[in-house]
């Protein structure tokens, strides 16, 4: 007898777990910012940027890497800035419609507002195209973002585009972020 209310229990309970709507069970993606996970061979998280991806060394842009691009990803973007420059956040590199399937950017990326892969590069703050790297005054060191964000769109951008004009367009087509920080100072 005790076992037939033990089974007739847990089928009654398995009968309300299941009755429970779909969408009290699930999340909807678009409402939950997803992480991408960021890395440089160059430096790691936290830590100081090599000379030679500053503007006192050979001023190229350091190898990166992403994981974690959620389906549906049509597009990557990168900004580079400096939130600790004086006067305004410092932008030091703008690239935008890079491919899904990309998993990073090499060493050296070119400084040419097009790619072979199809990416684009906008303007920095040092009015030029491509990478500049971090140029402090001297003083404490500065932080700088790499930020990458995968988007449900490919971005009708043309190259040259600043910063504030490439937030806009990917305004409600952020599917995914993630960023790392490198430092400098002199």
């Amino acid at each position: 007898m005790k076992i037939f209310l033990i089974i007739a229990l847990l089928v009654l309970l398995s009968g309300c777990i299941s009755d429970q709507p779909e969408q009290e069970i699930q999340t909807d993606e678009k409402t939950i910012m997803k992480q991408i996970s960021i890395s440089s061979d160059a430096f790691n998280d936290g830590g100081s940027l090599p000379i030679e991806h500053t503007c006192d060394g050979e001023d190229r842009s350091p190898a990166l890497s992403w994981d974690t691009i959620p389906a549906g990803t049509q597009s990557i973007a990168l900004i580079v800035d400096d939130p600790d420059a004086p006067g305004k956040t410092w932008v030091h590199w703008v690239i935008y419609n890079i491919p899904a399937s990309s998993t990073g950017l090499p060493a050296a990326v070119p400084k040419d507002s097009s790619l072979d892969d199809g990416s684009l590069q906008g303007k920095n703050d040092f009015g030029r195209i491509g990478y500049n790297g971090p140029c402090p005054p001297p003083g404490k060191p500065h932080k700088y973002f790499f930020r990458v964000y995968a988007l449900d769109t490919a971005l009708s951008l043309k190259s040259g585009a600043a910063k504030s004009q490439l937030e806009a367009a990917m305004s409600g087509h952020i599917l995914a972020q993630g960023e790392m920080i490198g430092k400098y100072g002199r």
